[in-house]
């Protein structure tokens, strides 16, 4: 990893919270860190080119635009591993793919489109992997999303405002959704148009790092800037934007331990638990999932550190905190494939028409 001084980690910090939804968002971001917007511009190239920030871009939420999407855990013999992750990874609504160390040994996060299944898609995938088993582990709750790494250890507010702000949700019971099972159920999201579409289309592509970075992606859109800034803020109140903002390289940045925790709670223990977890800064994800006979964990926390000792010595805290003893930290072993979901492209619909699966219908 490249040495990075206090302005770029700064900066890091800022554009992980968002990028704002202005005619010129690099100045805003910029001055966070002290920054003059060429400066800030020239950071950000540097920091693409060291691969340290992998993409900036709109982050949508897959089921508010309709699709289906799910956690997969895939037991594939060990020495096949390598062939199961390369035949996956050409599915193209696969958009994370790792091995871990367990007897399910490769996850993958799947998405299809609104009038798709994910069984059928996952019986397909299971044939042409080789896999002894797949699950599917949609997410029935999701107590917390948004991966912000600290890169300022403490010089940034960005990450104190967050926490506070989960430990305020915690105590207000705010801020926590309610998901239903992602297992072919009828399109759950609103209807897009023909012209939300094509601002998904652009939105979902990395953002060029200019000084207007909004007025091409208008373009290409068919508005004007004014209105593509106007459709960002009403598709974040309509919950199918996130927001606008930077993903980094979580190794290239210094993060190279990523621990999953899956905990065993009791049904009646699944909201308090899973709100205590989500108040913690360093707890990127929480989620409900189902279990299964050889799967009992429930409630998932992602954690992302920079060994897995300070990994395996925080969510042991969690264990003592909670009273919580069975629990497994799955750590990814080889990354496979990371890369942003693209939306309404038809790449899906035409591997679902090679591999023979009939839609479903709306």
């Amino acid at each position: 990893m490249p040495e990075l001084d206090s302005a770029s980690r700064l900066l890091l910090n800022a554009i992980q919270a968002g990028v704002p939804l202005v005619e010129r968002p690099f100045t805003a971001l910029g001055a966070q860190a002290g920054l003059s917007e060429d400066e800030t511009l020239a950071r950000v190239r540097k920091l693409k080119d060291d691969g340290i920030l992998r993409q900036v871009s709109a982050i949508f939420d897959t089921r508010s635009l309709g699709y289906h999407s799910s956690l997969v855990a895939c037991k594939v013999a060990p020495e096949r591993v390598e062939t199961a992750a390369a035949a996956l990874n050409q599915h193209p609504g696969i958009s994370h793919n790792y091995s871990r160390n367990h007897v399910y040994n490769l996850w993958f996060t799947l998405a299809v489109p609104p009038a798709s299944s994910l069984e059928a898609h996952i019986a397909v995938l299971q044939k042409e992997s080789g896999a002894a088993a797949m699950r599917l582990l949609p997410a029935l709750r999701v107590f917390k999303i948004g991966v912000k790494l600290d890169m300022a250890e403490g010089e940034s507010d960005v990450h104190r405002r967050d926490a506070e702000t989960r430990r305020e949700e915690r105590v207000q019971g705010s801020g926590f959704r309610v998901r239903k099972p992602a297992t072919g159920d009828a399109e759950t999201g609103t209807p897009l148009t023909e012209r939300d579409i094509r601002c998904v289309r652009a939105l979902q592509k990395d953002m060029p790092v200019q000084a207007e970075p909004y007025a091409p992606l208008a373009s290409e859109a068919g508005i004007t800037m004014a209105e593509l800034l106007a459709w960002c803020e009403e598709a974040m109140r309509k919950g199918w934007l996130r927001r606008v903002a930077g993903v980094l390289h979580h190794r290239r940045a210094g993060f190279s331990a990523n621990g999953m925790g899956a905990w065993n709670v009791a049904p009646t223990r699944v909201e308090e638990v899973g709100r205590l977890f989500a108040a913690q800064t360093r707890v990127t994800h929480c989620y409900l999932r189902p279990r299964y006979p050889d799967w009992p964990y429930n409630v998932f926390t992602m954690v992302h550190g920079r060994t897995a000792a300070a990994c395996d010595e925080f969510l042991a805290g969690l264990s003592r905190e909670t009273g919580i003893r069975d629990y497994a930290t799955l750590y990814s072993r080889k990354e496979y494939k990371k890369t942003r979901l693209l939306y309404f492209t038809g790449e899906i619909e035409a591997w679902e028409r090679a591999h023979g699966i009939e839609r479903q219908g709306r």
